[in-house]
Formats: C-alpha cells, sequence, structure tokens
C-alpha cells in the first residue's frame, strides 16, 4: 500500500500575486517538510495547477470570481519559488476549474493500491476541499488527510469551516 501527496495550487498567485493573501506564504516551509517526508519514506506526491486561459473572464469562473489569475504561462501561473525545485518532475495535474477530474481518474486507477492521501496547498475552502472530496470519491478506501497547518484561506471562518465540513465526510483533520 503506497500514501500520495497531493499539493494544491500553491502557485504564485494564490500566494503573493492576483489572488494572494496574507498568511499564505506561512504555509511553505511545512509543506516543504511534509514533501521531504514523504520523500524519504518513498511515498508518491503529486501536485495540480489551477489553469485558465486568455478568455477567464467569459468563463463561468471568470464571471463569479472577475479577478483573471493563474493565465497559462504567466508568472503567477507558476509554482511558488521554494516548491518548484521539489516538485520538478512530479505528476502534474493542470486544472482548468477547483477540483480535478484527472486527478480523480487517477486516484480511482490506483485506489486499491492507495493506504492514504494527505491533499495540502491553496485555498483550504476552494480548491482543497474540491479535490479532498474528489479523493474521498475516487478512493474511498484511503484515509484521506487534510493537515490544518498545510493550508489556508483568505477568510478564516471560511478555513474553520472548511475544517469541519471535511471532518463530517470523514476526512480526517489534523
Amino acid at each position: 500500500m503506497r500514501k500520495i501527496l497531493v499539493v494544491v495550487d500553491m502557485q504564485k498567485d494564490f500566494i503573493d500575486g492576483a489572488l494572494g493573501f496574507d498568511g499564505a506564504d506561512k504555509i511553505i516551509p511545512g509543506i516543504i517538510a511534509k514533501i521531504k517526508a514523504f520523500e524519504e519514506a518513498g511515498d508518491e506526491i503529486v501536485y495540480t495547477l489551477d489553469t485558465h486561459f486568455e478568455n477567464y473572464m467569459d468563463t463561468q469562473e471568470g464571471k463569479n470570481l472577475p479577478v483573471p489569475h493563474c493565465i497559462k504561462g504567466s508568472d503567477g501561473w507558476g509554482l511558488c519559488d521554494e516548491l518548484k525545485p521539489l516538485l520538478e518532475g512530479k505528476k502534474c495535474f493542470e486544472k482548468l476549474t477547483f477540483g480535478s477530474i484527472e486527478l480523480a481518474e487517477y486516484l480511482k486507477e490506483n485506489a486499491s493500491e492507495i493506504s492514504a492521501i494527505e491533499v495540502c496547498g491553496l485555498v483550504s475552502n476552494i480548491c482543497v476541499v474540491s479535490n479532498a472530496v474528489i479523493a474521498k470519491a475516487a478512493a474511498p478506501e484511503a484515509e484521506v488527510i487534510v493537515d490544518s497547518s498545510l493550508t489556508a484561506s483568505f477568510a478564516p471562518d471560511l478555513h474553520q469551516a472548511t475544517l469541519d465540513v471535511l471532518k463530517g465526510i470523514q476526512v480526517t483533520v489534523l
């Protein structure tokens, strides 16, 4: 049985770019330590990239969140500098919206071999929760874990509410 770490959207636009917020950078050292621990244990690490295009403002998301961000190829689309070398060469899922269907398919295909899926990154109440729910659905017998110190939100009340919802769907919240 193997464990998988899913690093969600640790991109410049969510840390200090278009949708950056105070505190987003505070989770980086913990995620670095978690990546190193997974590597030392021989466990798998994958990551997601929020990926939009020049037509973002014409999309459903753009109409509801009218802040262009993570436009493919832009500086803000890139991983934060601290994590880029650690994630280089790892499996990447570019996602057009909050949750990744490709990640779900990957987890489902490998579900019988997965004992735990740990999800970390940004933003807790949007993309982290979306991908944690997807992980739970794709690999229902694997323990899905979200460490509250390795995710953050622009709204502390939504962050805490998200952690409570995750507990309600049998995600282990540390």
